[in-house]
């Protein structure tokens, strides 16, 4: 009988913006993202992730507030360290924030935020999140040297950003996934609760979840690109079980 040690169980965030981007390309009231996410749950989901973005282009403020009415121990709100965002989350107060940077132009978040080239605001952000009794995770990139500032913010949790991993193939991937892999032991030791996320697959995820020192993983394109074919349930449900035999394996 082996006696090694089964990994602690993995979470899926289900990030519900393409739903909304979906809406917004119409300017109509369908399709709604709090209902997705009522789906994303039921079929599995541990919570649900929203990125407000300043310009507002997918989520809006009506959506994080529907689902914080909700459910707010499920809400993970994605947002940039502005006073306009503090102020705005600490007014919901959902279970959980994570800082990520953002940049008007870009389709999509193109890295981790820079924690060490900010640590005075994330600093105070951090600290003025748990006073209003919400959680704090830093999306960053698997770089020592923003670890080693993320330990001097004050947040619990660091969210590790994998689009490089997914955008790299061949050997460039696999050195991509061991420095992930030993990015988040270390984080973990230093006595953060780690997650991960961006650019996530079913063909590519299974490697990330066998990291036993991961404990989330946040989805969202994927999943909602995979709802069109299979339904939103299916795709989640895909998605839990690529997953979760991958964490066996």
């Amino acid at each position: 009988m082996s006696s090694r040690r089964a990994p602690p169980a993995i979470r899926l965030g289900v990030n519900v913006d393409h739903v909304a981007t979906i809406r917004q390309a119409r300017g109509t009231a369908y399709p709604d993202p709090v209902e997705a996410a009522k789906l994303a749950l039921a079929a599995g989901a541990a919570s649900i992730t929203l990125h407000l973005r300043e310009d507002r282009r997918h989520i809006q403020d009506r959506d994080v507030a529907a689902l914080v009415a909700h459910d707010a121990r499920i809400v993970n709100l994605e947002m940039a360290v502005t006073e306009d965002m503090l102020r705005l989350a600490c007014r919901w107060k959902p279970a959980c924030v994570c800082l990520v940077p953002e940049k008007r132009v870009e389709l999509t978040t193109e890295g981790g935020l820079d924690v060490a080239g900010q640590l005075d605001a994330v600093r105070d952000a951090c600290a003025r999140l748990a006073r209003a009794g919400i959680q704090v995770a830093l999306f960053i990139d698997a770089d020592p040297l923003q670890l080693k500032a993320a330990r001097r913010s004050g947040a619990p949790h660091l969210e590790i950003h994998t689009g490089r991993y997914a955008d790299t193939r061949g050997r460039a991937q696999t050195a991509e996934l061991q420095r992930i892999a030993t990015f988040a032991r270390t984080a973990r030791r230093a006595g953060f609760e780690v997650h991960a996320g961006h650019g996530l697959t079913v063909d590519n995820v299974g490697a990330i979840a066998r990291i036993p020192d991961i404990v989330e993983l946040n989805i969202g394109h994927a999943i909602v690109a995979r709802a069109l074919t299979l339904g939103l349930p299916a795709a989640v449900a895909e998605m839990r079980r690529a997953m979760h035999e991958a964490r066996a394996a």
